[in-house]
């Protein structure tokens, strides 16, 4: 698929700000409605969806009018939240970083790796593998709104800001 450079550009950069926005929407508004698509903590988890709606809003966004055209992005979708918990869990938990900064540029990073993956993939995307991202992205919207709702025990879904909050769970 082609996409105008310009629009492409406006469009990650809004999706940027709506992730950045994203962080501190249920602290603004603390409700149901806000903790599904804002981190109601400082969890690794929570962290996946500062990615995984803007990253969906750009892609409907880029892609209206254009069938199959949102199928690249949904397949990024799994690969970059799972990338945004693999570098979290690198970060926190390894090495034991705390630096806003380095959050937000490995956020951007992902981010801008999800635009330009998504961009490199073209149709004709058809047949029931392609059925795929779609289904993946659904079960991860779902798996978002569940562990929102009832988080299980456990090291990723642990509030990081919380001092000593990485160290393993006492038996």
């Amino acid at each position: 698929m082609f996409y105008p450079k310009r629009q492409l550009a406006v469009t990650w950069i809004a999706a940027i700000l709506a992730g950045c926005v994203l962080h501190f929407l249920y602290e603004w508004q603390p409700n149901a409605v806000t903790a599904l698509f804002s981190p109601v903590n400082e969890s690794l988890w929570e962290h996946v969806k500062l990615v995984f709606w803007p990253f969906l809003g750009a892609a409907l966004y880029l892609n209206r009018g254009r069938p199959g055209g949102t199928r690249p992005w949904l397949l990024m979708l799994p690969l970059l939240s799972a990338l945004t918990l693999l570098l979290g869990w690198v970060y926190h938990v390894t090495l034991g970083g705390e630096a806003m900064w380095v959050d937000i540029t490995l956020f951007v990073l992902v981010m801008t790796l999800g635009f330009w993956l998504a961009t490199r993939f073209s149709g004709p995307f058809r047949g029931v593998r392609w059925a795929l991202p779609v289904l993946a992205a659904l079960a991860l919207a779902l798996l978002i709104g569940w562990f929102t709702l009832y988080p299980p025990e456990g090291l990723l879904f642990r509030d990081l800001s919380a001092v000593g909050s990485w160290l393993p769970l006492p038996c």
